[in-house]
């Protein structure tokens, strides 16, 4: 498919790509919105908290939150207040111990759990007759991996989906953020995961320990200590590989939207997978020249952000085309 040109067109203050990657976190106000929780429980003793937002439509959107979100994460809630009002359905489920309670098992959420989204989409999926797909950030690059596992048969279940500020590649996203420009939000990755290592500690002794976490100052260092070991791969570069969206992509079967910023603070060169989507009969490419991480911010009467509206606007246009 062609990369399409986007309409992104900031005012000069969101042209800086911290200010619009910081700014929703820091000064947009969460709309209330009547979630209702469930618990979903997986077969290997784990559960997943699902938080849905009826509206009493036959379709319904799914979306999965970024690293350290929610499904109350303030970009989450933005684009499910939208969708709601949009006549959607909606499900924001929350990755493994992000639901404000610690999960069961030793185990963590990571970029490659590909497989809780599926159980989710399995879950969810009888009860409409279409479901899209939106993830942001490391829910994007799930996201965009459930699919190319599923192939051409999700066609059957899913009639579209949209990734907005995805780490393609994973080794690419990770060097990035090691970047000095970049400290600020590192620094704030790695004290939220020290919280979640402390939990993990106390409960799992034989497999975490936080002796020596200060000496640890990028995904490499969390990565090869925690992350691979925990979930069964040799080190950080082979979790990266295994779990990268990108070389997978010419095997997603439906009809998909990639929205990711030139400036975006947290994506490498490779994360910007032109040549595959130029082949690929399914997926678009969008790149805003601005946009940061999960911003694209805009002001206007409906309190919808630019990123919102375009997701919106493909998933209507596949549901369109699928009746």
């Amino acid at each position: 498919m062609p990369i399409v040109e986007s309409s992104y067109r900031p005012n000069w203050a969101m042209t800086n790509p911290h200010f619009n990657t910081i700014w929703p976190t820091l000064f947009r106000t969460r709309t209330a919105l009547n979630l209702q929780r469930e618990r979903l429980e997986l077969n290997d003793g784990d559960f997943l908290d699902l938080d849905w937002c009826p509206s009493g439509s036959g379709r319904l959107a799914i979306i999965s939150h970024g690293m350290e979100g929610s499904s109350r994460a303030v970009y989450v809630m933005g684009l499910s207040r939208a969708l709601v009002r949009h006549g959607w359905d909606v499900l924001a489920w929350n990755f493994r111990g992000c639901s404000g309670e610690p999960n069961r098992t030793e185990r963590f959420y990571h970029s490659g759990a590909s497989e809780d989204l599926r159980a989710v989409v399995e879950h969810a999926s009888a009860r409409y007759e279409s479901v899209s797909l939106i993830g942001f950030s490391m829910g994007g690059n799930i996201t965009l991996k459930y699919l190319a596992e599923e192939g051409h048969k999700a066609s059957g279940r899913i009639t579209g989906a949209v990734a907005v500020s995805v780490p393609c590649d994973l080794a690419s996203a990770a060097a990035r953020l090691a970047e000095v420009t970049n400290i600020i939000y590192m620094k704030r990755f790695l004290r939220l995961f020290k919280v979640r290592m402390q939990e993990k500690a106390r409960r799992f002794p034989q497999l975490y320990s936080l002796q020596g976490y200060s000496e640890i100052k990028n995904f490499k260092s969390f990565d090869d200590r925690y992350t691979a070991p925990i979930h069964g791969f040799s080190c950080a570069e082979d979790y990266w590989e295994q779990s990268s969206c990108g070389p997978m992509l010419p095997r997603v079967g439906v009809k998909t939207l990639i929205i990711n910023a030139m400036d975006d603070p947290f994506l490498g060169s490779q994360c910007f997978p032109y040549e595959i989507c130029k082949k690929s009969e399914n997926i678009y490419l969008e790149i805003p020249r601005y946009g940061g991480h999960v911003g694209f911010v805009e002001f206007n009467k409906e309190r919808i952000y630019w990123s919102e509206k375009r997701v919106m606007e493909f998933l209507d246009a596949g549901w369109l085309q699928s009746h």
